[in-house]
Parts: C-alpha cells; structure tokens; sequence
C-alpha cells in the first residue's frame, strides 16, 4: 500500500541551462581573453596543444581542449585515514566533509579571551579540538605560528598535524619544495608513495591569482601534485568589486574560468590525476574594504559554485562554520549556522574554515566546537523523512486509539532515539536550569572546549615515522620518495 519513499530537503539554485550559460561565458573569457601564465613547463606542455600563446606568456584556449581536460579528471576520490585505508572524506555525490581553516594569524584563546599572535602550542591544541571532534572530518592548520622561522614554517605545520591527528590534512604550503617536504611526511606515514596514492591522506590547497594569472609558484604546486598523482584543489579567490566584477554572474564567470585553465594545465602534466573543483567567491565591503564571509551574497555564490562543480561531475570544496565577527558572539553563532545549512544543502564535498573570525585573521576553537554542534543538528535536518508503513505507523495508531497515547508503545522504543539530542544545548527548564547554575550558551561552550584540549589525546606516531619526519624537517625531502 505504501512505497518506502525517503522525503529530504532540497536546494537547486541554477539549471543545467544555466550552468550551460555560465559555462559557456567562461569559454569565451578564456577563448578571447585569456590567462597568464608564467611558469615555463606549463607552457611548454600548452605548446603541445592547439592553445594560442601571444606575447609569451598570454594564452587562449580553445574550447575543446577544455572539454578534453573535463573528461580526463575523475568525478571522485576520498581522503584516508592517516596509516590505514579507512575513508574519512569521501568527495563524490553530495557527501559532505567539514573541515577547519589555515594560516590565520591570530588566536583567540577560550581560557583568556584574549587574541594574540598564535604560537606552535596554540596550533597544537586547535589540531587537538579537531581530531576530537567526530563532525570535523579534516584537519587544516588554522594558525601561523608566530615563532616559527618562515623558512619553513609550513612544513613544521604539517609536521604537526601529521603528528597529533589521524584525519585527513588539507594543506599550504610557500612552493614545490613545501609540496615535496610535505608528501615525503605523508609517505613515511603511509609506508611509501605508492601506499598515499592509493591511500590519500593530504590534499593541497592552492590558488591562481584573480583576475586570470598563473603564477609561477601556484602554478609549480598544481604541476607537482598532477605528477604525484595525488588530489589538490586549486581555488581562485575572485573578490566582487575588487579583482572581480562586482556582479555574482560574472565573478562566478570568472572564477570558473580560472579553475578551467588550471585543470587544463593539470591534466596536461598528467591524465586522470585528482582534481577538486572550487572558487573562493567573495564580495568587497564598499564601505569597509573587507573581503565578506557573512553575507547573503557569500553564500550564494557557494550554491553557485558547488552547482558549477556537479555540472561538471568533479568533487567540490567550499566554506562553512566561519563569520566577519571578532568574537565568538551571536554573530558568528548565526553565521556558522547559516553556512552550514548552506554546504550541507549544496551538498560540498569539502567545507573548509570551520573556526574562522575576522574574515580569516583569527582563529577560534570555540566557534569549532559551536559548529560541529550545528553540524550535527543539521545533519539530522538533511536526513529527512521516511514515508513507509512503519513510519506512517497507522496500525499503532489504530490500537491507540482515540484519547490514546504511544509512550509505552514498541513502536516508540524501536524509533525515539531517531531523534536527534543535543550535547552541547540544553533543553532544560528555568528551575533545573538554574538549580545547575545558569549557565549560558557561552560559558558551556567555554568549558566544553577546554576540557577537550586539557584531555583529548591523539592516536600517537610510530616512532618510526616520527624520526623520519624530522629527517625530513632537517635534510629535506629529496631522497624520500
């Protein structure tokens, strides 16, 4: 009588046509207008093809050298544990995968509520709050340490996110030899190069720069992950009104054709390497000059994108758990909501910058935990409704009959933990309430977060693998792959 129908919440902003449009302005800007690019291998593999290059470095690219780079890249890949082949960020469909940010400068302590400079401690305890965090399912950095010689302050980085987590790391890196420092550290965890492609634990996050340039160092990175084999975004950061138009049709025009002569040069160095698609859309604040993360218009344009990255059918990356406030304040409460909702509807593959403040400046292991709380609750959100006979339930309702009530029903006690239950909120009455001591949304989030970092302990590494990370830390990656 009744089919087992699964009822979900939904989003759809643009069509297929209109992706088409969108898709084919980006073939005129890179058909008519070109890129820059000023790496000489990439263009010495562009050479090999039938893009016109003018004035050395200018390129124009045809259009079916677009659609033969689209059809090379693979449409999923998945991101492992560290030292096994478990799946923790599967990048395919519309499964989503939370992550943290990187690279901010600042920290905003949970003890103190003091902002200051982050410090390799601070960074410690933040990689700490994610590995202990089911709902965050990638690490990034998330802080800059300040002490740290900028020599090599990214491999020391990623040398401790290898060390005190087990998740995924999404990396940065200054240039190629960041890369190799890095994907030797990941190897050695791995038990070999073989064993990380096959097994991938890292992905790199680099970018072009906006409006249409590959640089020399961004566009090394791109070349050596395609090599490797091993997955990497490569996310342009057009901002509206500033390195973009001010219009989110062209922005996102823009950007897209951006990401599409970068997989044009990454399929060129090697075919079917992975590839995530993505474009840090944003607007510049006319009145403040600031690059925006709270506004309605960001997350329009993340529908935008992740509809653009599913056009395509390759994996998506995106933005969630962040906000434009200086604190972690009922501003940054309803913006991490909002993006979260948002990713989780779109369906991005990988949503970084979970613990944002300040546009990015300030890193916040509160706002961390606040969201993988609204994470949870909207996961249950977007796992919708059952419309089958046992949901429907009517032959318990029959027996209960008028006046009825089902809490002592089988049916009740087969299907109430369905419903999801806070752990960080309280549902609590004003007197129960305060008999505990009235503590407000703020102070439990507060003390939640440093209990987590005074007592989570990550799964440790091999000694093994930790003394050669720091053979690779002090010699350089060069015979390790």
């Amino acid at each position: 009588m009744f089919q087992n129908v699964l009822a979900f919440p939904q989003l759809q902003m643009l069509s297929r046509e209109q992706c088409e449009t969108v898709h084919r302005a980006s073939l005129e800007i890179l058909r008519r207008t070109g890129v820059r690019v000023y790496h000489d291998g990439a263009l010495a593999l562009l050479r090999e093809t039938d893009a016109i290059i003018n004035d050395d470095n200018l390129v124009r690219l045809p259009p079916g050298l677009i659609e033969w780079a689209l059809a090379q890249a693979p449409s999923r890949l998945a991101l492992c544990q560290r030292g096994g082949d478990q799946v923790i960020a599967p990048l395919e469909g519309q499964r989503v995968s939370f992550g943290s940010g990187s690279d901010c400068p600042n920290y905003l302590d949970p003890r103190t509520g003091d902002r200051r400079p982050f410090t390799s401690a601070d960074v410690v305890e933040c990689i700490h709050v994610v590995d202990a965090l089911p709902e965050l399912a990638f690490c990034m950095s998330m802080g800059i340490p300040s002490e740290l010689a900028t020599s090599n302050a990214y491999r020391q980085q990623f040398a401790l996110m290898i060390e005190h987590t087990s998740k995924p790391i999404v990396f940065v890196c200054d240039d190629v030899a960041d890369c190799e420092a890095s994907t030797a550290m990941a190897s050695a965890a791995a038990g070999g190069i073989e064993q990380l492609r096959i097994n991938p634990t890292l992905l790199l996050y680099s970018e072009p720069s906006t409006p249409l340039k590959h640089s020399e160092t961004a566009t090394g990175k791109l070349l050596y992950m395609a090599e490797q084999r091993l997955p990497i975004v490569h996310s342009p950061a057009p901002m509206m009104g500033g390195t973009a138009p001010v219009t989110l049709a062209a922005g996102l025009a823009l950007g897209n054709a951006e990401v599409l002569s970068s997989l044009v040069m990454h399929q060129l160095k090697h075919p079917g390497a992975p590839f995530v698609y993505g474009s840090g859309l944003h607007h510049m604040d006319m009145r403040t000059t600031i690059s925006v993360y709270g506004a309605p218009e960001f997350q329009l344009a993340r529908v935008a994108v992740m509809e653009m990255g599913r056009y395509y059918d390759l994996p998506t990356w995106g933005y969630a758990g962040h906000s434009d406030s200086c604190v972690m304040d009922e501003q940054a409460a309803s913006d991490a909501t909002f993006s979260v909702l948002i990713a989780l509807l779109t369906g991005t593959n990988l949503a970084h910058d979970v613990g944002y403040l300040e546009a990015g400046l300030t890193t916040s292991p509160e706002l961390m935990v606040f969201t993988a709380e609204i994470i949870a609750m909207m996961r249950r959100f977007m796992g919708g409704m059952s419309l089958d006979a046992e949901a429907l339930a009517l032959d318990v309702i029959h027996q209960a009959g008028p006046g009825g009530d089902f809490l002592t029903a089988k049916h009740t006690r087969n299907h109430f933990r369905e419903h999801w239950q806070p752990k960080l909120f309280t549902r609590q009455r004003l007197a129960e309430w305060a008999a505990e001591g009235s503590q407000r949304l703020g102070d439990r989030l507060r003390e939640k977060t440093i209990g987590i970092i005074e007592s989570h302990q990550p799964a440790p590494l091999p000694d093994n693998v930790r003394a050669e990370i720091a053979y690779i830390l002090k010699t350089g990656p060069a015979a390790r792959l």
